[in-house]
């Protein structure tokens, strides 16, 4: 199944668009998003792309500070690329207080992870990562599966304006090194090949 937009009006607000993603009764076990300012309906994710998550989730969590989480469905708002996304991992301290319920300001995000499906690889090459820079997240890792030139890991960091730069890429079969404040290698030969 693929990914589908839903129509709403384009004069609505930030806040009214984020209303009506908030509010409206959406298919259950579907991710739902606001990428560039459209909302866009996505199914739960394939077992293989939830194990690739789950691969670097365990890593991350022998690294990570007390205080902070790794979140699964952590909604992480751009109002400035009117962007609510929600990536697959989010590395994130735990707030006491959050402003809302529903999501978090991406700011606050120390990493942010991608795992390509078949049917919205170009959001998550593309739209999204052009959100977390700007949004100023020093880390984003996109794992895509369907890459042309074959399954890949590449970590971003340095965000300047909606840029990342490549810090390192990875063909699976060979180890990621992510930098700190995480400083571990991630083995992409655990990770399913389609």
């Amino acid at each position: 199944m693929s990914a589908l937009t839903v129509g709403h009006d384009p004069e609505l607000s930030w806040d009214d668009l984020v209303r009506f993603w908030e509010e409206m009764e959406w298919p259950e076990g579907s991710r739902v998003e606001i990428i560039e300012g459209i909302i866009t309906v996505s199914p739960a994710p394939a077992y293989r792309h939830n194990v690739i998550a789950e691969r670097i989730q365990r890593r991350l969590y022998s690294v990570i500070p007390e205080d902070w989480g790794i979140f699964q469905t952590l909604a992480v708002a751009v109002p400035s690329r009117l962007g609510m996304l929600i990536p697959d991992l989010v590395v994130a301290p735990v707030l006491e207080n959050p402003e809302a319920d529903t999501y978090v300001p991406a700011g606050l995000a120390e990493l942010v992870v991608e795992v390509t499906s078949k049917s919205n690889a170009r959001h998550d090459r593309i739209s999204k990562p052009a959100a977390y820079a700007t949004a100023g997240i020093p880390l984003h890792l996109l794992v895509d599966r369907w890459a042309p030139e074959g399954p890949t890991a590449t970590l971003y960091g340095e965000p300047k304006g909606d840029v990342y730069r490549p810090l390192s890429v990875a063909k699976f079969g060979e180890p990621l090194k992510i930098p700190a404040p995480f400083d571990i290698t991630v083995d992409t030969g655990e990770f399913p090949m389609s």
